[in-house]
Parts: structure tokens; C-alpha cells; sequence
């Protein structure tokens, strides 16, 4: 494994929550990814895992690497991020998904109109969480653990107010 490999999946298997730096190439999906699929169920339609990326570039990446390693055990991952059709988006996340990679500003978009239920989810990871508070996401991203923690109406609106002012 490469050095952050070594250093997080240990971590993260054991239910830690982690801070990763590495340089691009080092392997950082794979850091968080393994661990992340083991310790998902395969029961259920709603996502388990949500991963925040700040860009849809780096949002389809993503998805791709995890796609390659959860087709062999089952696992359905989606990828939503703004200049995508919202509703195949929507449709993949009805037929059910275990790892959900999104963008702030689509994913606040799925949770406003209420398309998409986080209750299910136990894992998050912010890909890049430098860079999407560099972007000015901080109220995006605070907006969904919310939503996250406390799904409901309540949180929707909060998503909404959050996804007009990333509007």
C-alpha cells in the first residue's frame, strides 16, 4: 500500500474518522474506498455511503474507480453532479444505489426536491474538503450532514435555502 493507504485504511476499518493529505497519484480513493465497501451491507435501496467531490470531474472519477471494484460484489454506486440529466439521476437513485458521489450544489438540489432520502447513510467522505471550501461549499456541505444526521422536512428546507444561495 502507498503511505496513505497504510496510514488511513487501518483507521478507517476501525470506525476512526480521518484527515487525509497526499499528493494526486498516491492512491487517496483507494485509502477511503476499501474500507468504505466493507463496511457497507449490501441490504436495502437507499445510499450508505455518500462521497462529496467539488467538481463533477472529479465526481465521475470517482464514481469510475469505485464502479470498477463494486460491479464484482453487487454494489450499485451513482454519481450526481450538475449538466447530467436530473432526471436519469434521479431514476438510478429510485432503482437503488449503495455509494452515492455527488457535488454540493446537485446533491442539495436532489435533497430540496426531496429525491433522494440520506437517512440510510453511515459513511461520508468530502473528497477534496480543501478545495470545496475553497469554492465558498461550506454552507452546501454543512447543509447536507445535516440533512444526513437529521433527514426529514426540516433539513429538506434548510437544503433548499442553502442550494438557493449556492444558486
Amino acid at each position: 500500500p502507498s503511505p496513505i493507504q497504510a496510514e488511513t485504511i487501518p483507521a478507517l476499518l476501525a470506525g476512526r474518522d480521518v484527515v487525509g493529505l497526499a499528493q494526486t497519484g498516491t492512491g487517496k480513493t483507494a485509502a477511503f474506498a476499501l474500507p468504505l465497501l466493507q463496511r457497507l451491507e449490501l441490504s436495502g435501496r437507499a445510499p450508505q455511503g455518500l462521497v462529496l467531490a467539488p467538481t463533477r470531474e472529479l465526481a465521475l472519477q470517482v464514481a469510475q474507480e469505485l464502479q470498477s471494484v463494486c460491479a464484482a460484489h453487487r454494489m450499485r454506486v451513482t454519481a450526481v453532479f450538475g449538466g447530467a440529466s436530473f432526471t436519469m439521476q434521479s431514476r438510478a437513485m429510485r432503482e437503488g444505489v449503495h455509494i452515492l458521489v455527488a457535488t454540493p450544489g446537485r446533491m442539495l438540489y436532489h435533497i430540496s426536491r426531496g429525491t433522494i432520502d440520506l437517512s440510510s447513510i453511515q459513511h461520508v467522505v468530502l473528497d477534496e474538503g480543501d478545495t470545496m471550501l475553497e469554492m465558498g461549499f461550506q454552507k452546501a456541505v454543512e447543509s447536507i450532514i445535516l440533512n444526513v444526521k437529521t433527514p426529514g422536512e426540516a433539513a429538506r428546507k434548510a437544503a433548499a435555502a442553502a442550494d438557493q444561495r449556492c444558486s
